[in-house]
């Protein structure tokens, strides 16, 4: 089972996978990770003003942090276990089988 988790907040991601590796190694799954994936940077450049000053502009970005974790032959208490975990809000879950 590969479980990929995204987030715009570091540290909730930390803490998401912290959780989701401790429900699964006290069932008695093998875990693998959590892996860090690259970070997608997104920039966006925008106008300070509508008008007359074309020259000046503002940069803002937006990161994206991934973390990856395998969890080897899962039982059925694992899944039931990690389906009942409560996580943080603003943390984005991918389950592949």
């Amino acid at each position: 089972m590969r479980i990929k988790l995204r987030s715009y907040d570091h540290q909730i991601l930390d803490y998401a996978t912290k959780q989701i590796v401790e429900t699964a190694k006290s069932r008695g799954a093998t875990v693998s990770g959590p892996t860090p994936l690259p970070t997608d940077r997104k920039l966006y450049c925008v106008l300070r003003s509508p008008h007359v000053d074309k020259d000046s502009r503002e940069h803002f970005e937006m990161r994206i942090h991934k973390r990856l974790i395998e969890i080897l032959d899962p039982t059925p208490e694992v899944i039931q276990a990690l389906t009942n975990l409560l996580l943080p809000a603003g943390v984005d879950i991918l389950v592949r089988l």
